[in-house]
């Protein structure tokens, strides 16, 4: 008869036991997984991206239903073990008692809430799990809503940056003189903390919180020396403590933590523990990698095979975008030890390392922090550094005398150098999942070895790892043919296009070897659109090379008539044109007009052959072609905004028309929608579109890459601006990079995906050059591209395109 295994705790490290033990040895247990929360396993190191709404909560999930149901798990979510029977070997809950032949405890660890009045308040939170984030979130939907955090150690900042980018205000309280001082010296702390204030996150430190004050709810907080912050919400971040009142109650062996041995066995023989729960040797753990080198030893110890965990060095990295921090080790001041400092002051760098008998015991890295693992690998090995000394603060690259290839320097990592910190991957597991499953891409080392899967922070040095094992055969650019008429792919065409300086189709074809005389229907339309955007001043756009709907400049219905759809500027019209538009559908016996989901009229039904007249007398209400057609800027959804809605923050209507105005008429890889919301309520749903503005009391977040189409997905942030000038000035930057890189018809979302948003960020703006020369290009190319193409046709352009076959064939005879 199988044995019976229960399992206490579905967060990340019971979610790793299992899927170790199902790897060793699946028909081993009928597993029952109770967990507290109403859900499986999710990544909780990603809660910070989630409450910055950076991600989705789909996003992180990291068991879901169908791999329980595979897996055939009993799962009891959302019911709380209250009980452990150690002589019966049974647990129990509200719903009753289970029988067990091992027990795994993996109940993880409790937020410590300081005990000062007011702390039971509603408002006051902490920040451990989804509840917390999505009572967060909503507070944040609030105008002018506040939040003071207490705490400056890595997961009260993750929370205020989070918070500050849904545009709350922010202040920080922390009780030491520098932020992280746990995991930064003071030189790194202060650096740390003028980055957050440039955010706009008002630091306090030495701050000693005596009350929170409020009488049905959470309105302030107290400090020792009378300061008084006012607070929407307190969130508080001042430390974890094990989970252990469970065990604690069942008599095992507890101090600080559940204790277990090397082999992850409590004081009872049939009853594991692992994660943030145990004390092992004097030590609890708090990061993820330890905890899942405990998940991998309790697997192979329920299995009877042999393993033994022992202590492991950690190292800390804080989530916060656009800031790059590493730390590892001891870095305290001792008269036995010697540092080295490098200081960059212009480019935000900052580097010690804390030295004892030529061996690294610590090391803080600031804005440049590449070389983190190969100094952590040294300081976990004890390697003597003597002999690299003097360059040893340059890093790895740098040793021997001079600059390194990156490439030698990252094969010169040892096998059991750590690659990922977030999952406790080394280099020999993921070259050795490369070369044994025959992995190719990115997602597939993902999805096999977890590395890169969590943070991003080291994907590139997983790809330098990919293109080591694989040699020639690894390309991370390629992709298929872009059709049977070339070898090349979308970005080498467009490379050389460029490069040759090639400005006609048949210059293109002839110089890149086409394989047919005139290319075909998916060819012909990508290289048209690469020429529009690369010589906006030179090449002439050719309509023929065009899908019919842009030929046409209408959409193509089922029964071959068509749809006009109207520009309405920022969704906003007038009598004047609501007149004009019903005139039009009168006399043209239009049979259906609908309002669309972009906020326009959209006009169905129409004969080809009187889509000219039907433009004439629309643009004669100053109508121009909405583009609904188009690859192109389709509508900038807006609400009312600050001038008529009371929760308004600001002039949503007002700068969505401008975007509009600015920007309409340009080609674009395929469609761009837009959204400008006057408020975090959303109204205008800006976080489900190419490109979305949320305006806050501190000005306008922008936001990138969703989809609501076939794909559903959430936006990214970008960042937030302070003006409406900035704003429209990064929005234009990011469509012109989108429009200069992206492959013919990639969408906005899988374009930012496959380059990087950390790359999107920093180009679009953080790098303010770069930024204004996106801008200008873009600027450059609408003097040419904001042409109304209605009013062309009706002036009689490509005028044979609306007439009908048997006229055609008329005007041929004469």
């Amino acid at each position: 008869m199988t044995e019976k295994l229960v399992v206490i705790g579905a967060g990340m490290a019971s979610g790793r036991m299992l899927e170790h033990l199902f790897e060793t040895d699946p028909n081993a247990f009928d597993v029952t997984l109770f967990g507290a929360e109403p859900r499986g396993n999710y990544n909780r190191i990603m809660l910070s991206p989630v409450l910055a709404g950076e991600k989705r909560y789909e996003e992180i999930v990291t068991h879901d239903a169908d791999w329980y149901a595979a897996a055939q798990v009993n799962c009891r979510f959302g019911e709380t073990v209250t009980k452990i029977d150690r002589k019966a070997k049974t647990v129990s809950s509200a719903k009753g008692e289970m029988a067990y032949d091992k027990l795994v405890i993996a109940t993880g660890s409790a937020p410590f809430i300081i005990p000062i009045a007011g702390r039971d308040l509603p408002g006051v939170m902490a920040f451990r799990d989804l509840d917390d984030v999505n009572a967060m979130v909503a507070a944040a939907g609030k105008p002018g809503a506040r939040a003071v955090v207490i705490g400056g150690g890595l997961l009260g900042l993750e929370a205020a940056a989070a918070l500050r980018l849904r545009g709350m205000e922010v202040v920080v309280l922390h009780l030491m003189d520098h932020l992280m001082e746990r995991q930064l010296d003071p030189a790194a702390g202060y650096l740390l903390q003028k980055e957050l204030e440039g955010r706009g996150i008002k630091i306090h430190c030495k701050a000693q919180t005596k009350a929170v004050l409020g009488d049905d709810r959470a309105e302030a907080v107290l400090l020792e020396d009378g300061t008084i912050y006012p607070a929407d919400i307190v969130v508080m971040a001042v430390g974890i403590r094990p989970e252990t009142r469970i065990a604690t109650d069942a008599g095992l062996h507890v101090e600080r933590g559940i204790i277990v041995n090397d082999q992850m066995v409590t004081s009872d023989p049939d009853i594991l523990a692992i994660g943030e729960c145990v004390e092992h040797e004097n030590i609890c753990y708090g990061l993820v990698a330890p905890l899942y080198d405990m998940a991998k030893v309790a697997a192979r110890t329920l299995v009877k095979k042999d393993a033994a965990f022992r202590p492991v060095e950690t190292a800390t990295q804080l989530k916060v975008t656009g800031v790059s921090l590493y730390s590892a080790g001891d870095f305290a001041e001792a008269e036995d030890r010697e540092e080295i400092v490098l200081r960059d002051a212009s480019a935000g760098v900052y580097k010690r390392l804390v030295l004892k008998d030529n061996r690294i015991l610590g090391a803080v890295l600031y804005g440049e922090t590449a070389d983190g693992s190969w100094f952590f690998d040294m300081l976990k090995k004890g390697t003597d550094v003597s002999e690299m000394r003097d360059t040893l603060i340059f890093g790895q690259a740098y040793q021997g005398g001079g600059q390194l290839d990156p490439m030698a320097a990252v094969a010169a990592l040892p096998d059991d150098a750590e690659i990922c910190g977030c999952n406790g991957v080394c280099k020999g597991k993921i070259v050795g999942t490369i070369q044994e499953k025959g992995l190719t891409s990115l997602d597939d080392v993902r999805a096999h070895t977890k590395a890169s899967a969590s943070c991003g922070s080291c994907t590139g040095l997983v790809e330098q790892l990919m293109a080591l094992t694989l040699g020639d055969s690894y390309n991370p650019a390629a992709v298929q043919p872009m059709c049977g008429c070339t070898d090349l792919g979308h970005d080498d065409v467009r490379r050389l296009i460029k490069a040759k300086g090639l400005k006609t189709i048949p210059a293109v074809m002839q110089e890149l070897e086409w394989k047919t005389s005139c290319g075909c229907a998916k060819c012909r339309p990508a290289l048209n659109y690469y020429l529009v955007a690369d010589w906006p001043d030179e090449y002439a756009d050719d309509y023929q090379s065009r899908f019919i709907n842009e030929r046409v400049h209408a959409n193509i219905q089922k029964d071959g008539t068509y749809s006009v759809v109207p520009r309405m500027w920022g969704g906003v019209t007038s009598s004047k044109e609501l007149r004009a538009i019903a005139d039009v559908v009168d006399k043209f016996d239009i049979p259906t007009v609908k309002v669309t989901g972009g906020q326009r009229i959209d006009m169905l039904g129409i004969r080809k052959e009187d889509l000219p007249a039907v433009w004439s007398e629309l643009g004669k209400a100053g109508f121009v072609s909405g583009h609904a057609y188009a690859k192109g800027l389709r509508t900038v959804k807006t609400c009312v905004g600050s001038d008529w809605c009371r929760f308004g923050t600001q002039d949503s209507t007002g700068l969505g028309i401008r975007i509009e105005k600015f920007m309409w008429g340009s080609w674009t890889p395929a469609k761009v929608k837009m959204a400008v919301s006057g408020c975090p309520r959303n109204c205008a749903e800006a976080t489900c579109k190419d490109v979305g503005v949320v305006c806050v009391d501190s000005g306008y977040e922008i936001h990138f890459a969703g989809a609501a189409g076939l794909d559903i997905k959430g936006t990214e942030v970008l960042g937030l601006v302070k003006s409406e000038d900035e704003a429209l000035e990064v929005i234009v930057a990011l469509v012109q990079m989108y429009r200069e890189q992206a492959r013919y018809l990639e969408r906005i979302y899988k374009w930012a995906k496959r380059i990087g948003y950390d790359e999107v960020r920093r180009q679009t703006l953080d790098d303010k050059e770069k930024r204004k020369a996106y801008y200008d290009r873009f600027v450059f190319s609408q003097k040419f591209a904001q042409v109304d193409p209605w009013s062309e046709r009706v002036s009689g352009k490509d005028k044979h395109e609306f007439k009908p076959m048997a006229t055609l064939s008329l005007e041929a005879a004469e």
